[in-house]
């Protein structure tokens, strides 16, 4: 039985942000919000496991989110927050965990110490909630957009989430509030009942993005806590007995011959792969694909980009710049830059301006002077959570 699981509200249209998707799903330093959120519970040693409760059109989009990390599966929310919830607690009965914590799927810079506080008041209490003293004056407006009166602050506090409770009753108390009008929050649901809610102290951090200006300072403060690393990679291939053409960057170029190798022997997707890999201090190719397995003979290396950047958003990396240098006599590459530059950007989920290839000549000089092969080299920077 799981002792304790997280659900992770996230079936919201958001539509206050104004985007041309869910909040939850738009980028935050290189990954959907979303994605930041479930990473930080499932990381918590006292989470025995995390559910999200998403909206039902929602499910590429979260898949893309949730990649790589250990979930349980997604289940549907409901016309409300408060139904969302509701199903998301309806589906653990057959897990019988003895806690659960409610998250907004849009708070992506939850603390464990915070996760800790709220577990530790529930050892004495059936509900706690992580929650900020209000330091500001508060005014009531009047109808006219006036002031009405000053509202004394003393004891008043900014409600947080995760809001932790004991199964069994939150189970109760939100199977009771069907048809009644929502409450504000989970607390307020337990409250109802005549439970008692423990307060503990939260963080200033853990901020709930709402607009576009919660956006913007969540991207700054991130970056802040951000650390820059450069990979770079380097790869050789000769060129074969085969016909061409020769793949370049993930495109096939025209050529008399094509390049040997395992794979497709796409030197410049290869060095790519490898400069991520680098920055990422996750070993290179030839580890992840070894040339020995027959399952990569001949494989798209497309599939190997695609492995890198999956190992990358599981670290909570963002892809900052990729730059690329073919070095070769033949084929030339210049007609084919911006094409090359655009393939890798799609692959790689950036901006065709955050990625440069280029190419140059050994001026006749060694293997590649002699027409015998294509070299070429990257430098891939990443920005990595500092606790990475």
């Amino acid at each position: 039985m799981s002792q304790t699981i997280a659900l992770v509200v996230a079936a919201g249209r958001g539509s206050r942000l104004g985007a041309d998707r869910p909040k939850q799903y738009l980028n935050l330093a290189g990954a959907p919000i979303l994605r930041h959120t479930l990473r930080a519970l499932a990381a918590h040693p006292g989470i025995d496991g995390v559910r999200a409760v998403i909206h039902p059109d929602d499910g590429e989009a979260y898949a893309n989110a949730a990649s790589g990390l250990n979930l349980m599966a997604p289940v549907h929310g409901g016309a409300s927050r408060q139904q969302s919830v509701l199903n998301g607690l309806e589906s653990l009965v057959d897990a019988g965990p003895t806690r659960v914590l409610i998250h907004d799927g849009a708070r992506p810079f939850v603390e464990a110490a915070t996760i800790d506080r709220v577990l530790q008041a529930l050892e004495t209490h059936a509900g706690a909630i992580p929650a900020i003293a209000v330091s500001d004056t508060l005014k009531r407006t009047a109808a006219d957009g006036t002031i009405a009166e000053t509202v004394p602050r003393a004891g008043l506090w900014r409600a947080q989430t995760p809001q932790g409770f004991r199964y069994a009753d939150i189970l109760t108390a939100h199977r009771a509030a069907q048809g009644e009008a929502d409450a504000s929050d989970d607390a307020a649901v337990l409250e109802r009942t005549g439970q008692t809610v423990a307060l503990v102290q939260g963080s200033p951090e853990n901020v709930k993005v709402t607009t576009q200006d919660d956006l913007t300072r969540a991207e700054r403060w991130l970056a802040g806590a951000m650390e820059t690393r450069v990979g770079q990679g380097f790869d050789v291939h000769r060129f074969a007995d085969t016909p061409g053409p020769v793949m370049l960057c993930g495109l096939p170029i025209d050529h008399d011959v094509g390049l040997a190798g395992h794979s497709d022997a796409d030197v410049g997707l290869h060095v790519v792969v490898d400069a991520l890999l680098g920055a990422l201090g996750e070993g290179d190719i030839g580890h992840h694909f070894p040339p020995s397995d027959p399952t990569w003979k001949g494989a798209d290396s497309a599939q190997f980009v695609t492995h890198a950047l999956e190992i990358a958003r599981t670290r909570g990396a963002r892809l900052v710049h990729v730059d690329v240098t073919l070095i070769c006599e033949r084929p030339k590459v210049g007609p084919h830059r911006d094409a090359m530059a655009a393939r890798i950007a799609d692959l790689l989920e950036l901006p065709t301006a955050r990625v440069s290839v280029k190419a140059t000549t050994t001026e006749g000089l060694g293997f590649t002077g002699r027409r015998e092969g294509i070299a070429a080299q990257a430098a891939v920077t990443v920005q990595l959570p500092e606790e990475a």
